[in-house]
């Protein structure tokens, strides 16, 4: 009976590995970011872009911004991939901050929204977003920090938790092609979000051009292109940080 049970304990403790060492080296393998993306990792006169930690951080050159918005990235997508779109809001006049995640999956990184933060005190205020699964894990920070965060973006994502008490502004960018973060499931988190948050449709665009990786698993392919899908991405942010920025005078 003893021998019978060390044999099976064995086999466990071999599956078990086997499979938490499948899993790190899938974690660790995201979608890479395209070429376009790891050009905006480069300053310029306009931007300068910087690595701190585990974050990459996009500062207007002639601006001294006063509102920030801290991005998590998609499930399993390298956070490079989101650059392009993050130095444009960073041109309006915002500073803008690109979390990499452990395992590169936002549910391991819920509360690192708390150090970006920490680091810029000059910032008087805040939004956080992301894309799929990191917009769900930065609606949990706000839910956690509610007197911090007072914006939330939703690039392709929906929270699973309720914020529609909260004093929040807040908008929801979906693709109508995506099968991924489908219409169905991001309109029916209206009832978990403030009243007041628009739904901005993007139409004909999908999943994987929230980011610059390629065309995602599963994913339809966009009757757009990724510049005219990540151009409208932008234009329905960055007024919700002007808002913010407003909110101070």
């Amino acid at each position: 009976m003893r021998k019978w049970f060390r044999r099976l304990s064995l086999v466990l403790l071999v599956v078990v590995a086997a499979a938490v060492s499948g899993f790190v080296i899938w974690a660790n393998n995201p979608l890479p970011p395209m070429p376009e993306a790891l050009a905006a990792l480069e300053s310029d006169s306009t931007v300068e872009v910087k690595q701190e930690k585990n974050r990459m951080v996009f500062s207007p050159v002639d601006a001294s911004p006063t509102t920030g918005f801290i991005f998590y990235p998609g499930g399993h997508v390298d956070a490079n991939a989101y650059a392009p779109q993050l130095r444009e809001i960073a041109e309006n006049g915002y500073l803008t901050v690109l979390v990499s995640m452990p395992f590169n999956l936002a549910f391991f990184g819920v509360e690192d929204a708390t150090g970006v933060i920490e680091a810029f005190p000059s910032i008087e205020h805040w939004a956080i977003g992301g894309h799929s699964l990191g917009g769900a894990m930065a609606a949990r920070y706000v839910q956690s920090n509610p007197t911090v965060i007072e914006g939330l973006v939703l690039w392709a994502s929906y929270p699973d938790i309720d914020l529609s008490d909260f004093e929040l502004l807040s908008v929801s960018i979906y693709g109508t092609n995506d099968a991924v973060a489908q219409s169905s499931a991001v309109l029916g988190a209206v009832d978990r979000l403030p009243s007041e948050t628009p739904f901005v449709a993007i139409e004909g665009g999908n999943h994987s051009q929230f980011g610059w990786y390629g065309l995602q698993p599963g994913d339809n392919t966009a009757n757009i292109s990724h510049e005219d899908q990540q151009g409208q991405i932008v234009d329905a942010t960055v007024p919700l940080l002007a808002n913010l920025g407003r909110s101070a005078n």
